[in-house]
C-alpha cells in the first residue's frame, strides 16, 4: 500500500508550511514514529514523524519549497516492490508556486501529524536523534556520527556547535542567548544580522512573515484606543537590584506585576467574539521577543499570576532560549491572553503597539529614565520614570477600564513592588 505524507497544521493559524529539510531520502527505510521531514510553521521548525513503516518512495515538495496545509508532500511505500509504482504515481516534485495535488491511492490516505516528544537530556528520545537541521547537515558533511554527540541545545537538542566541537572547530562552551535587558538599565541590543539584498530585488516573504501579515491585517479590523501612563520605577529598580543575583529578570517582574493587576481587572484579560465577551480562566502573559534573524515571537508565561517570581524568571529564560532555537510548541506562543511589548532596552521612550488578534489589550513599555519632577509639596527632585501605553479593544474595554487598570498597575509598581516576591 502507498501512503501520503501531508503538510500538517502545526498551529491554529497556519495555512501553509515550508519544507526546511528532508531527514530521509527517496529509497530510505522509514520506521513508524521516525522523523521524515522538518517543516517551518509560522513560528518554529517542527519535526514531522511517519505514521507508517515502509520506504520513502518519492518527495513531492522539495526543501525550500512551500505547500498548503493538507497537501501531499511525499509518498511512502510499504514494500520495496511498491517504490517504483509510487514514483510513477507521484511524478515530478510539485513547485511551491502551484497547488500540490494529492495523488490517488487505492485506500483513503491518512495524514502524518507533527509530533515532538520531550527529548531526554542527551538529545535522544525513543531511539531517534533530536538535532537541528543544520546540525544534521553539518554532521553528514563532516562525517560525524551524530548519535555519539551530547546535545547542548534546549532540552538536549544537538546543535551545529556540538558537531563542530566534535571535530575540534569549537573549543569554547556554548553560551545561552541573553534575555531581554531590564527597563531600569537599558543597554544597546546586539544588531540583528542584516540580509544581503540587491537594490531592485524582490525578496519573497518567509512563512513567518506571511503569518505576521495575516495577523496584522486581522488586528487592524478591531476598533482600538490607546491610553498612556507614566510610572515611577524607583521601587521596582531597587527590588530588581536586590534579587537579580538569584536569576530574576526585569521582564519577569513586569509580567508578574501585570498579571497581578489583571486579577483585579478581568475585563482587560478578556477578548471579543461574535457570541460575546470571553473572560479567560487563565492569565497568560505573552511577551514580544526579537529573533536573531530579525523576526518576532511572543512566548507565553501561562498562569503568570500563580508562579513565584523566581520560578517565573526560570521559566522565562527557558522560553527565550527555545524561542531563539525555534523549538517552541504552538501552545507556548499562541495562548496569550494579554501581551507586553518592551522596547525600553533600545532606549525608546514611548510607542504604540498593535493589538494581537484574540486579545483585549497589549501594553507597550518604554525605557526607564531619571526625570526632574516636583512632588505634592512643590519640592524638586529626581525620579526614575517609564512611560507605558495601553492599546485596548474598544468592543470590550472602555476608557475607564483602561485608566483604572493603569492606575492600579502604577500603584503596585510604585508603592508595593516588594509584594511581587510573595
Amino acid at each position: 500500500m502507498i501512503h501520503d505524507i501531508f503538510m500538517p497544521a502545526l498551529s491554529s493559524t497556519m495555512t501553509e508550511g515550508k519544507i526546511v529539510s528532508w531527514v530521509k531520502s527517496p529509497g530510505d527505510k522509514v520506521e513508524k514514529g521516525e522523523t521524515v521531514v522538518v517543516v517551518e510553521s509560522d513560528k518554529a521548525d517542527m519535526d514531522v514523524e511517519s505514521f507508517y513503516e515502509g520506504y520513502l518512495a518519492t518527495i513531492l515538495v522539495e526543501a525550500g519549497q512551500e505547500a498548503p496545509v493538507g497537501a501531499a508532500i511525499a509518498l511512502i511505500a510499504e514494500t520495496e516492490a511498491e517504490i517504483a509504482e509510487a514514483q510513477s504515481r507521484g511524478g515530478a516534485p510539485t513547485p511551491s508556486s502551484a497547488p500540490v495535488a494529492t495523488p490517488v491511492a487505492p485506500a483513503a490516505p491518512e495524514p502524518v501529524l507533527a509530533s515532538t516528544p520531550a527529548p531526554s537530556s542527551n538529545g535522544h528520545s525513543s531511539n531517534r536523534i533530536i538535532a537541528s537541521p543544520r546540525a544534521k547537515k553539518l554532521a553528514k558533511a563532516l562525517k560525524v556520527d551524530i548519535q555519539t554527540l551530547q546535545g547542548t541545545g534546549p532540552y538536549g537538542r544537538i546543535v551545529a556547535e556540538d558537531v563542530e566541537r566534535a571535530v575540534g572547530k569549537v573549543t569554547t562552551p556554548v553560551v545561552a542567548p541573553p534575555v531581554i535587558a531590564p527597563v531600569s538599565a537599558p543597554s544597546p541590543a546586539p544588531a540583528a544580522p542584516v540580509p544581503v539584498v540587491v537594490g531592485g530585488e524582490t525578496v519573497p516573504l518567509t512563512t513567518f512573515q506571511k503569518a505576521v501579515v495575516q495577523n496584522m491585517v486581522a488586528a487592524m479590523q478591531a476598533p482600538v484606543f490607546r491610553v498612556g501612563y507614566t510610572i515611577a520605577t524607583d521601587g521596582l529598580d531597587h527590588l530588581y537590584k536586590q534579587i537579580k543575583s538569584k536569576g530574576v529578570t526585569m521582564t519577569a517582574l513586569l509580567a508578574k506585576a501585570v498579571a497581578a493587576t489583571l486579577k483585579k481587572h478581568p475585563i482587560l484579560n478578556s477578548s471579543y467574539t461574535e457570541q460575546g465577551i470571553v473572560y479567560h480562566k487563565a492569565i497568560n502573559i505573552a511577551l514580544a521577543v526579537a529573533m536573531p534573524d530579525g523576526g518576532l515571537i511572543t512566548p507565553v508565561l501561562q498562569n503568570a499570576d500563580q508562579w513565584d517570581i523566581y520560578s517565573l524568571s526560570r521559566r522565562w529564560k527557558e522560553l527565550v532560549e527555545r524561542a531563539r532555537a525555534k523549538q517552541l510548541q504552538p501552545e507556548e506562543y499562541s495562548t496569550g491572553t494579554f501581551t507586553i511589548s518592551n522596547l525600553g532596552m533600545f532606549g525608546v521612550d514611548r510607542f504604540d503597539a498593535i493589538l494581537p488578534p484574540g486579545q483585549g489589550g497589549i501594553l507597550a513599555v518604554g525605557a526607564s529614565r531619571p526625570q526632574v519632577v516636583a512632588n505634592d509639596q512643590g519640592l524638586i527632585g529626581v525620579q526614575r520614570q517609564m512611560s507605558v501605553n495601553l492599546t485596548a479593544d474598544h468592543r470590550t474595554i472602555y476608557g475607564s477600564h483602561a485608566a483604572s487598570f493603569l492606575q492600579d498597575l502604577a500603584a503596585l509598581i510604585e508603592k508595593d513592588a516588594q509584594s511581587l516576591t510573595l
